[in-house]
């Protein structure tokens, strides 16, 4: 089954999840051709290994808390926090206690490709 992402115009409710933290999977809130943003959902002690992406990133912490260690540094987030991450910096997230982050991706090749075709067009 295809995921459903928000349309433009659309409201998205970010707000924490509180009880339903626990039941709610990893998903996709919206993508475009540009741009990509997730809610990640980790139980405390759960992780996601290493890894990086082309485009830069942004991780706010909704709720509870987590180690994001990246090449950049590493920074203990918790509700309110936001760190940008830039393309490629490698980095990964331990939660410390149940959390949800909001991760934006610019997907970089993507956004370079829209941004030449309006430059085009102008």
């Amino acid at each position: 089954m295809a995921l459903t992402h928000a349309a433009p115009g659309a409201l998205i409710d970010t707000r924490p999840l509180g009880e339903r933290l626990r039941a709610t999977p990893t998903h996709a809130l919206l993508k475009t051709a540009a741009l990509e943003l997730m809610r990640v959902v980790l139980p405390a002690g759960h992780s996601l290994p290493p890894h990086s992406v082309p485009g830069e990133i942004t991780v706010l912490c909704v709720e509870g808390s987590a180690w994001l260690r990246a090449g950049t540094g590493d920074h203990l987030l918790k509700p309110g926090d936001l760190v940008l991450l830039p393309g490629g910096d490698r980095h990964s997230v331990q939660a410390v206690e149940d959390c949800s982050l909001l991760v934006t991706v610019l997907l970089a090749q993507a956004a370079a490709k829209h941004l030449r075709s309006c430059a085009a067009k102008a």
